[in-house]
């Protein structure tokens, strides 16, 4: 193969792995693709947590199996060594006798962490990395970043006035102040149904009552979390409470819990305590169009010192996302 075809078949693997989106967590998206004969006899995908992985799926495909003896394949992200959920697939691509594997970018999880291409090259398989390594680790940036850092990829989401106060307290006629549209709404569900948890704090819990649901947008809610260090909230089951403040503690406890992924809701107290750790990959701020004066009881949190990535004016409102500079 030239370099230039394993980049084709390589970019058909992403392509395939982006239709796991919103069903892999906390696994990421993966995509595999099985060539000879110079075309593609196979291909698959990580259709969902807990089934099975690209590679098992792009082998299942393949209904000339006496081709992939001399096949390549193709994946986006290093073959598993581990027993996990399913069986290592590093030992399955072994046992099925393909030659040459053609890997996007190495795991950075502590259990596999370049064992799958060891594992592979002892049992004499040629294995190439690097291939469109840039575009496989930005396609799953929340699982990088977990197994990089032994935290949840950290995205911070608030709605503010014009003049900069919070969306979560109350105008002086008793009614919450809106600030978001129905669109603008559909996407703040969206951003929750691509986060396995979301985050408020105890204050929001006893002014708002929020769901923190998934409803404007097809996708599974995200695990409820407060920090109630006083113990101010009545909660039922479905909600995790931490009775500390220590916000580094907390997502350290979190990734050792399995979360990958945390959607930071408010208040401002809360987010001011994550910005000012630097716990943040991520910053998102809807401003409305309007003031709210002296209605404004808490005002937002300020920009945080990060690069500006991207702009949008959606129904009037105008959203910022925020990147670190790093």
């Amino acid at each position: 193969m030239t370099p230039e075809q394993d980049r084709g078949y390589m970019a058909r693997a992403l392509q395939l792995a982006r239709c796991g989106y919103l069903d892999t967590a906390p696994n990421p998206m993966v995509g595999a693709v099985i060539v000879a004969d110079g075309r593609i006899i196979g291909e698959g995908y990580h259709r969902r947590y807990g089934e099975g992985h690209a590679e098992v799926n792009a082998i299942a495909s393949v209904k000339e199996r006496h081709l992939l003896r001399e096949a390549s394949m193709y994946v986006t992200l290093e073959p598993c060594a581990h027993y996990g959920k399913t069986p290592p697939c590093a030992k399955l691509i072994i046992d099925t006798g393909i030659p040459r594997v053609v890997v996007g970018c190495v795991d950075p999880f502590s259990k596999v962490g370049g064992k799958g291409i060891a594992m592979l090259r002892e049992a004499g398989v040629e294995v190439v990395t690097g291939v469109m390594e840039r575009e496989c680790r930005n396609l799953n940036p929340k699982f990088m970043t977990a197994h990089t850092h032994q935290r949840p990829f950290i995205t911070l989401k608030w709605a503010q006035s014009a003049d900069g106060y919070l969306d979560h307290r109350r105008l002086a006629d008793g009614q919450p102040a809106i600030f978001s549209s129905p669109l603008t709404q559909a996407l703040v569900h969206k951003l929750r149904a691509e986060h396995q948890a979301i985050m408020v704090g105890s204050e929001t819990v006893l002014v708002d009552h929020p769901q923190l649901s998934v409803r404007a947008f097809a996708g599974r809610s995200p695990q409820r979390i407060t920090v109630d260090r006083r113990g101010r909230c009545q909660l039922d089951d479905s909600w995790t409470v931490y009775r500390h403040g220590d916000i580094r503690k907390i997502v350290e406890e979190m990734y050792q819990q399995g979360v990958t992924s945390l959607l930071v809701e408010g208040g401002t107290a809360l987010l001011e305590a994550f910005l000012h750790e630097g716990l943040w990959d991520k910053v998102r701020v809807e401003i409305a169009p309007f003031d709210l004066g002296s209605d404004g009881g808490v005002k937002a949190p300020s920009f945080p010192a990060g690069r500006l990535v991207s702009m949008q004016e959606i129904d009037g409102r105008q959203i910022l996302n925020f990147s670190p500079f790093f």
